[in-house]
């Protein structure tokens, strides 16, 4: 038997010097989480201190998922910047409730709210929003 390969998409989207979107589509999991990590790994290095990862897309995250979820939040936050979770799968919420990291992440329904808070948390402008 041979399974699929899950379905996994990022796309990152460079705001300014310190302001970054990274949108995810289709699942986290211990499969796709190395690539994930690896990349926002590469986003702290980077300098980036307002991070919006945009879960708009993501129908399923695992505790692989999370894990990834939490060291990018301390990256950023050890850096002195801002994330924040844009999401509205109420499959992927009800994850973040169950485990009660609605309340470790700063999440929004929408983008735009997200980059703003962010950008003004980790003293960036907001000329470069959308």
């Amino acid at each position: 038997m041979s399974f699929a390969e899950p379905r996994f998409r990022i796309q990152e989207r460079v705001i300014d010097d310190q302001s970054m979107i990274v949108a995810v589509e289709g699942e986290i999991h211990v499969s796709t989480a190395p690539e994930f990590s690896a990349l926002l790994n590469s986003t702290a290095e980077s300098g980036c201190t307002a991070l919006v990862l945009d879960l708009t897309g993501v129908m399923f995250i695992d505790s692989t998922g999370l894990s990834v979820l939490l060291n990018a939040l301390r990256q950023v936050t050890r850096a002195g910047g801002r994330m924040a979770v844009v999401c509205s799968n109420p499959t992927v919420l009800r994850l973040f409730e169950i485990t009660r990291l609605d309340t470790t992440f700063d999440i929004h329904a929408e983008l735009e709210p997200a980059l703003a808070k962010v950008q003004a948390a980790a003293g960036g402008s907001e000329a470069g929003a959308p």
